[in-house]
């Protein structure tokens, strides 16, 4: 059986405190949640874990998140001098884009396919962070990680998920070229 690595982060400070979004590396990781089929558990990691959670993506047969070539590995460039491109990753994002031509939120996509929404933004998360409420942000992205592992395996089974269109007031499927592992 494959070891498929389901993977979101969230982090200490947001883009403008950085300086832009050109700047993801100097965000720093707040916490780091991943999902590994192998072990049917899910792993939390805080900044202190960064290289414990850099072995565990080494490690995966596949790497699958939301924006996760985007947004976390920019981010977790700060910690490593490997090339994370160079990992098997699996973004939904980017395919949602490639198949629909447009930017669509993991949130619309989990609500029409799935019947559930996430339960923060990262707004939110980073909120948590300067209070140092880490639980509320562990139990966050863990959520993400769970809302992106059944769209994932939703979009394996049937080959489409959905979002509503809010020009056509409809809700609309996407294919998907997702595979079973």
């Amino acid at each position: 059986m494959r070891n498929l690595v389901y993977f979101d982060l969230e982090t200490q400070k947001s883009a403008s405190e950085v300086g832009g979004w050109r700047n993801k590396s100097a965000m720093r990781m707040s916490l780091g949640v991943t999902y590994a089929t192998a072990q049917q558990s899910y792993q939390i990691y805080s900044e202190q874990e960064v290289e414990a959670l850099l072995q565990e993506l080494r490690n995966a047969d596949l790497i699958v998140g939301f924006n996760i070539l985007g947004f976390d590995f920019p981010v977790l460039e700060a910690y490593t001098v490997f090339d994370l491109r160079d990992l098997p990753a699996l973004d939904l994002l980017r395919d949602v884009e490639a198949q629909s031509g447009r930017r669509i939120s993991l949130e619309s996509l989990a609500r029409a396919t799935l019947g559930i929404g996430k339960t923060a933004e990262g707004v939110q998360a980073l909120r948590w962070w300067k209070e140092g409420k880490l639980v509320q942000i562990a139990e966050y992205c863990c959520y993400d990680v769970k809302v992106t592992r059944l769209l994932h395996e939703h979009g394996v089974r049937h080959g489409e998920i959905y979002y509503f269109n809010e020009q056509t007031q409809r809700k609309e499927s996407i294919s998907v070229p997702w595979k079973p592992s």
